[in-house]
């Protein structure tokens, strides 16, 4: 099946200014409709990337491509209408004084017309259920319904790509399964997504494709699975394995579950686990 490439980073090279390369050489492609998992440790220069791929930093070399059209100084402002980022800490996007006006913040700076602009905001919030919210200040809300809000400010500018940069942190695990459930359901409506997380349970679950950093490199580019099994990786990027992929690899070991497809959650290995190889 051909891959409709979307975005595409060429070895991009980026230092905040030391001699230490906060990113060395990364090169990759994103296409439509992806679900990728982007692990590794602190300072392995995940953030970083992502801020090039939405034009906000600009590589001491190497170049992004976006539809195959090269992003120079000039056309960087452009990448924001196809790349969008939901950051870690959902206070650092909130500028408005009402929820209404945070969404409608970034389809005013498009310049679209007035009734689109609303009729973009009014999808988002009722998309992340916010509608009741848009009178609100958005610094008066949880911790849980900020993220709600950051995320319906990305839905509101409909991007091809949407990154999310450590969604679950600080979140309880209520509004962690809700943003999981937004996730999937933003991926099943063709957004590519990009999600770094030092959750392994959550990356091996979710993505299908799992992109590991370390020390400002990719060290790894494929199928979680796959990448949780190469231990040589796991313990260059400092890594822990998913719990589920331990247990599925001693069911295995044991005769109770077969190796050939290890199910990625708890419901599929229920399903997968063999009676008759329980019973004797």
């Amino acid at each position: 099946m051909n891959r409709e490439i979307i975005l595409q980073a060429r070895d991009i090279r980026y230092s905040y200014g030391g001699e230490h390369m906060a990113l060395d050489g990364v090169s990759m492609d994103i296409a439509r409709g992806e679900k990728i998992a982007v692990i590794g440790s602190n300072g392995a220069g995940k953030s970083t990337f992502f801020l090039h791929l939405n034009g906000v930093l600009r590589p001491y070399s190497g170049e992004i491509l976006c539809h195959g059209v090269r992003i120079t100084k000039k056309t960087a402002d452009t990448l924001p209408r196809h790349v969008s980022i939901v950051f870690q800490n959902a206070d650092d996007q909130m500028i408005a004084s009402t929820v209404w006006e945070e969404v409608a913040f970034g389809p005013v700076n498009l310049k679209l017309p007035r009734e689109e602009v609303v009729g973009r905001v009014e999808e988002a919030l009722a998309y992340m259920n916010l509608s009741a919210y848009k009178d609100r200040p958005p610094h008066y809300l949880s911790g849980g319904e900020k993220k709600r809000v950051s995320i319906a400010d990305m839905i509101a500018m409909h991007p091809e790509i949407i990154i999310f940069d450590e969604p679950t942190a600080s979140l309880d695990p209520l509004n962690a399964e809700i943003l999981e459930q937004v996730l999937d359901r933003l991926s099943a409506e063709g957004k590519t997504i990009l999600l770094s997380t030092h959750d392994v349970d959550l990356a091996y679950r979710w993505a299908e494709r799992l992109v590991v950093f370390h020390d400002g490199r990719v060290i790894a580019d494929a199928d979680p699975l796959e990448v949780f099994q190469n231990r040589s990786v796991i313990s260059q990027a400092s890594l822990k394995r998913p719990m589920l992929l331990d247990i599925c690899e001693g069911l295995a070991a044991k005769g109770f579950l077969s190796s050939e497809a290890y199910p990625r959650t708890v419901q599929a290995l229920l399903d997968g686990c063999s009676p008759s190889a329980a019973v004797q």
